[in-house]
Formats: C-alpha cells, sequence, structure tokens
C-alpha cells in the first residue's frame, strides 16, 4: 500500500515536471523542468526495484545529457531571445495529443497478457552487463557516443558562427559621427602664428 502510494506521488511530480517542460517559455527553465522529470522517472525505477535502471538514469541522464543540453542551449544562444512566445491554441493541441498518446498506452497496456504475472529472473551480475554493453551491443553504444559527440561539436559550431557575424558586422557597420575621432591638434606653432599675423 505504501509503495502504490510513494509510486503515485513520484507520477505525479513526474507528470507536472513534464507538463512545465511543454508550458515554459524559457529555454533553459525548460531544460531544468525536463530534468526534474528525468529524475522523477529515475524514483519510479526505485520504487519498483529496478535499482541498476535508476543509478543510470541518474548517472546518464539527469547527470550528463541534461549538462550537455544546459550546455548546448546556453552556448547557442547566449540569454538572448531566450522567451519563445507560445501560441495561443499550441496548449489545445498539445493537450490533445497528450490524451491521445494516453489512450494508445493504455490500451495497448490492458491487451498485453502476462503483465500480471510474477515472473522469478536470477540477478544480473557486473561482468554480464559490461559483457551487454561492450559485446552484445557495442554498436548502439558507439552511436550513441558519435551522436553526444556530434551534440557538442555542433552546438560549438553554431556559436562560433554567430559570434564571427556580429564582428564581421560590427567592423563594417558606419559609425555615428560622434564617434568620429577628431583630427589631432597641429605640432608646430607656424599656424597659430600665421593667423595671429592675419588677424
Amino acid at each position: 500500500m505504501i509503495q502504490s502510494i510513494g509510486f503515485g506521488l513520484v507520477a505525479l511530480c513526474m507528470l507536472a515536471t513534464a507538463i512545465m517542460v511543454v508550458r515554459s517559455d524559457n529555454l533553459i527553465r525548460a531544460t531544468l523542468w525536463l530534468g526534474g522529470t528525468l529524475l522523477a522517472t529515475a524514483g519510479l525505477y526505485a520504487i519498483v526495484g529496478a535499482s541498476f535502471l535508476a543509478s543510470v538514469q541518474v548517472l546518464l541522464y539527469v547527470g550528463g545529457v541534461m549538462t550537455l543540453m544546459i550546455f548546448g542551449v546556453m552556448i547557442t544562444r547566449r540569454h538572448e531571445g531566450l522567451d519563445v512566445p507560445a501560441e495561443s491554441t499550441g496548449g489545445v493541441r498539445g493537450a490533445i495529443a497528450a490524451v491521445l498518446l494516453f489512450v494508445v498506452l493504455a490500451a495497448a497496456i490492458d491487451k498485453t497478457e502476462g503483465l500480471d504475472v510474477l515472473r522469478v529472473t536470477p540477478p544480473t551480475t557486473t561482468a554480464e552487463l559490461g559483457r551487454a554493453l561492450l559485446v552484445e551491443h557495442v554498436f548502439a553504444f558507439e552511436v550513441l557516443s558519435l551522436l553526444l559527440l556530434g551534440t557538442i561539436i555542433g552546438a560549438i559550431v553554431l556559436a562560433r558562427k554567430r559570434d564571427l557575424g556580429a564582428a564581421v558586422r560590427a567592423l563594417h557597420a558606419p559609425r555615428p559621427a560622434a564617434e568620429i575621432p577628431a583630427p589631432p591638434p597641429s605640432a608646430s606653432g607656424d599656424d597659430d602664428a600665421s593667423s595671429k599675423v592675419a588677424a
């Protein structure tokens, strides 16, 4: 009973943070809310007894992917124009899509047989996990590594292009007359003497 209540509370927290992700107008705040959603997902894994999945969720997604996403958002946007205007009908369409997705998932779970049967599986050792990651699924593991590397390189390239473009525009922009420096005064006193004689 207590486990079911805890599961429901963590699930509500995950739902609330997920709603805040799509409702936030600020990219940084939306990314931080997404981190809360991923952390609540790790809590659900821990409640159902999947401690390894919970630890991987925290280390990989909350610790790694969230840091990468925040870095990518901050380095490409430079805190300028982070507010994204939301359309008036965007919330209604999002709610309809969420309800339809919930109905599809609920129907799939209801029609799946054997979910209520308790299966006892032997515990997985660290050697078996290492073999699964680095031998059986090594291609997917390396593709994910290249994907994360490509993301961070792409963020740096986008930031560099924007910085160079702004510098070039500032260099070739016409300067106002007030910012043009005055010519330096004459070093010799001949001009002053000639002006006094003419007077």
